[in-house]
């Protein structure tokens, strides 16, 4: 037990930019007095002292605003951040290096005895405020986001966000030549194509990309359609279509001799 302590209190460093040393980190960190409180409770409830180990429990309670219930079964170097109204239920299970943030509850969805509240893998993060019920499964890696209801199980390594808790589905990284075409077309455009590189589970990042694959495809097509018009005679402008900001710059030049 005293182990895991000291390995609960290692993992602050890692972590926490903030902690500076050790004795710190075992006066002024709440989320580290209720982990410590936890591991007593704990340990006096396997050896059948129930009460005892309540009592030990609602100390820690009133002491840090972290409730833990002694029959929970935490794992190695967990690591609470700020930690004030986590509530963790008694048939909670959690894995080795996950981290809770404030607010976060672990509960149970029914009141029949038994197994009732969720198990998390190991190195499962979970943000502040997020609720994670019943007796679900939230495996290895996951990440779960702030304010988020989880009522269903959570696959390894996957994102879940909103109420009700969702999967982010992260659009494949782009291939060389799909960045260059939408660099290409936002710059012919004139803006900064907001996250038209970067694999970021962001709606409006992944629209403006659709947008960009769209304006370059029907590009494609106007110039396959001015290359048949000229082979039948027409005279057509082949020249790169103007930026915005050229465009912009002409308009303000107007303007000021006007």
């Amino acid at each position: 037990m005293f182990s895991r302590i000291k390995e609960d209190v290692s993992c602050v460093f890692d972590r926490d930019p903030a902690a500076r040393h050790t004795f710190e980190i075992l006066t002024t960190y709440p989320g580290v007095h209720a982990i410590i409180f936890h591991r007593f409770s704990h340990a006096i409830s396997n050896k059948g002292f129930k009460w005892l180990a309540r009592i030990l429990s609602n100390i820690g309670r009133f002491l840090t605003g972290i409730e833990i219930h002694p029959g929970a079964k935490i794992g190695r170097r967990f690591f609470i951040d700020h930690g004030m109204g986590i509530v963790i239920g008694e048939t909670a299970e959690i894995g080795d290096d996950c981290s809770l943030y404030h607010g976060v509850t672990l509960g149970g969805t029914s009141w029949n005895k038994g197994k009732r509240h969720p198990t998390l893998g190991n190195n499962v993060v979970v943000g502040a405020g997020a609720k994670i019920l019943g007796p679900i499964m939230v495996n290895d890696g996951a990440r779960i986001g702030s304010n988020a209801v989880v009522v269903k199980e959570v696959p390894s390594g996957a994102t879940i966000i909103g109420v009700p808790g969702r999967q982010i589905v992260r659009r494949e990284t782009d291939s060389g030549k799909k960045a260059e075409q939408r660099e290409e077309v936002a710059e012919m455009m004139g803006f900064d194509a907001y996250g038209a590189t970067q694999d970021m589970p962001d709606p409006v990042a992944d629209t403006v990309n659709r947008m960009l694959d769209h304006i370059h495809a029907m590009d494609d097509r106007m110039d396959k359609m001015c290359t048949q018009l000229h082979h039948l005679g027409s005279d057509v402008d082949f020249g790169p279509a103007p930026s915005l900001k050229d465009l912009e710059m002409i308009d303000c030049g107007k303007k000021k001799k006007a």
